[in-house]
């Protein structure tokens, strides 16, 4: 496991969201890292995703997986151990599995939520696309989406703008984990069309503004086309460790995460994701 070197914010919860699978790995690895680094208590939440009729037609297929769950959330109390880091674990059933992972959240009041980019089964899914992109819209939370094989980085930052304020809350808390860890920020704005260049211009000049005024080094893009692929090159382009955005943004430069849009950039993304939530 790679220790994540500097704390990145004030993080004293973390929820993980985890269904075992090996594509949820990134998030469980992830969390681990940050909680040594930031002296985190951890929560991990496994949903069983299940309906009351499957339940009476298959009870030992769910019994098996619930067996299965609690071997797994044991490995992972073990390893928490190993690095001196507190970590509790919880098991919901949930006919939907964004239901179950929103109203945990809700009793936990984490200061983030950390998931995998993909989940175990058509039956089991815990981290598809779909469910993550539940996740971000009902939870008041920020959500930290870790692919598998990606370490939690915070050298290279990059921030997708539109000028909503939720893009601006994102801005925000870029600046503060590049002040806190003295990484590389870059900003950027993308317009679907050309008669948007200049509106997508005059947010990342606004932007440089403000780095400048903290005295932060920042590099500005603007880009023109549909904008999950505008951001996925970038991130590829200038070796990000983690991409930030708000809870709205950068469709026609007024929504960002919604639908397909945040299933492509969350499945394609080369780094970690961060959607900020939370208005400053």
């Amino acid at each position: 496991m790679e220790r994540t070197p500097i704390c990145p914010a004030k993080l004293e919860k973390l929820l993980v969201c985890t269904d075992g699978s090996p594509d949820s790995l990134g998030a469980m690895v992830g969390t681990l890292a940050l909680a040594q680094a930031c002296g985190s208590k951890i929560f991990v939440l496994q949903v069983l995703e299940f309906n009351p009729e499957f339940e009476a037609h298959a009870p030992e297929v769910v019994a098996r997986r619930e067996e299965q769950v609690h071997a797994y959330l044991e490995a992972c109390k073990a390893e928490a151990e190993k690095l001196d880091v507190p970590l509790e674990t919880r098991v919901r059933r949930s006919e939907a599995a964004y239901v179950g992972i929103v109203e945990e959240a809700q009793k936990i009041q984490p200061d983030i939520i950390i998931m995998g980019r993909r989940g175990r089964s058509r039956l089991f899914r815990l981290m598809m696309g779909n469910v993550t992109a539940r996740v971000i819209g009902y939870s008041p939370f920020n959500v930290l989406v870790v692919p598998k094989g990606v370490s939690l980085e915070f050298k290279r930052i990059l921030v997708a703008s539109d000028g909503s304020p939720y893009s601006y809350a994102a801005w925000d808390e870029a600046l503060y984990i590049t002040q806190r860890v003295g990484g590389d920020l870059i900003a950027m704005s993308v317009a679907r069309e050309e008669r948007d260049v200049p509106a997508a211009q005059a947010i990342v000049q606004r932007l440089k503004k403000e780095a400048e005024y903290k005295r932060i080094p920042l590099e500005t893009l603007v880009h023109q086309g549909r904008p999950f692929e505008a951001i996925i090159q970038a991130a590829r382009e200038k070796k990000v460790n983690l991409l930030i955005m708000g809870k709205l943004g950068m469709t026609d430069l007024t929504s960002l995460l919604m639908g397909s849009t945040t299933e492509r950039v969350i499945a394609q993304a080369p780094c970690s994701v961060m959607v900020v939530k939370k208005l400053m």
